[in-house]
C-alpha cells in the first residue's frame, strides 16, 4: 500500500510542476578572475516548450547554463527550478554538456553512460537492474544508437557521442533540459536525431533550453528565445523577440557573428 501511495504522489507532482515556471533567475552575476561574464540577469522561462539562448561568442551563454546548474560559482543571484533551489529539484533537471568538456577516453560503454541518467532512480553505487538497463536501451533506440550499446565511448564519432549524451538526458526523465550547443559540429544524421528529440520533449510538455548559434534556424526549431550579451538583451516568443532591432543590440554590429537569412 505504501508503494501505491508513493506512486500516486509522484504522478500528482508532475502536473503540479507544469503550473510553475520551470526556471526563474533573479540578479544572476558571474565573474571569472574578477571579470564579469554575466551581469544582473533576470529571466523566467516558459513552463514548457523550446528556448534558444543566442548571442555572440563570449556573451555568457554557456556560463548562464552552468551558473544555473551550480557548475560555476555565482557572485550574486537566485536560481529556482519549479519554485525550489536545484538541490530539491535535481531529479527534474537534465543537462547535455558540450562534447569538448567530456573525457571521452574514460573506460565506459555507451550503455553504461546512458544508464548514468537513471541514477536518480537507482541511487549512487547501486547495481543497475535489468529494468533500468532496458530503459537506457529504449533511450538509445530513440537516438539511433542501440546497435552501438557495447562500444567504448572513445570509439564513437563526434555525432555519435552527442547522441549518446542526448540518450543519457532522456534516461533521466527530467522536466527541464539544458543543452549546450547540441547542433554544433554534428553530421546530418545527428542533427535529425537532435531535432526529433527536441520535438518529442516538446510534445511531452517538457521545457528545453539550448545554447544555439545558427540564427537562421532559431525560428524553425524553437518557440522562445533568450538573447544575451553579458546581460539579458531580450527574451520572449521568437516571432516577436528575434527582431532586427534586438539582433543589432545583442550583436552590437559584429556582422561576422550573424547568420541570417537574406
Amino acid at each position: 500500500m505504501a508503494n501505491s501511495q508513493s506512486l500516486a504522489t509522484e504522478e500528482i507532482q508532475v502536473p503540479a510542476l507544469a503550473a510553475l515556471p520551470a526556471l526563474s533567475v533573479r540578479d544572476l552575476t558571474v565573474a571569472y578572475d574578477r571579470q564579469p561574464v554575466l551581469w544582473s540577469v533576470d529571466y523566467v522561462s516558459p513552463s514548457s516548450g523550446l528556448t534558444a539562448i543566442v548571442g555572440p561568442n563570449g556573451a555568457g551563454k554557456s556560463t548562464f547554463i552552468k551558473a544555473c546548474l551550480d557548475l560555476v560559482p555565482r557572485l550574486s543571484g537566485e536560481v529556482r527550478f519549479f519554485g525550489e533551489p536545484l538541490r530539491k529539484r535535481r531529479r527534474q533537471v537534465g543537462y547535455v554538456p558540450q562534447r569538448s568538456s567530456v573525457d571521452w577516453q574514460f573506460p565506459v560503454t555507451v550503455l553504461e553512460v546512458v544508464a548514468m541518467g537513471r541514477y536518480g532512480f537507482i541511487g549512487w553505487c547501486l547495481p543497475v537492474s535489468r529494468r533500468h538497463r532496458n530503459a537506457a536501451m529504449e533511450c538509445l533506440e530513440k537516438v539511433g544508437m542501440a546497435d552501438l550499446a557495447g562500444r567504448q565511448i572513445g570509439q564513437l564519432s563526434g555525432g555519435q557521442q552527442q547522441r549518446v549524451f542526448l540518450a543519457r538526458a532522456l534516461a533521466q526523465e527530467a522536466q527541464i533540459y539544458f543543452m549546450d550547443e547540441p547542433f554544433a559540429g554534428v553530421d546530418a544524421a545527428t542533427e535529425r536525431a537532435v531535432i526529433d528529440v527536441l520535438k518529442s520533449l516538446d510534445d511531452e510538455g517538457k521545457t528545453v533550453i539550448c545554447v544555439h548559434h545558427d540564427l537562421q534556424t532559431v525560428a524553425d526549431y524553437f518557440s522562445s528565445v533568450l538573447m544575451l550579451n553579458l546581460t539579458k538583451i531580450a527574451d520572449g516568443p521568437v516571432a516577436t523577440t528575434l527582431t532586427q532591432e534586438n539582433i543589432a543590440r545583442t550583436y552590437r554590429g559584429r556582422v561576422h557573428d550573424l547568420n541570417l537569412r537574406a
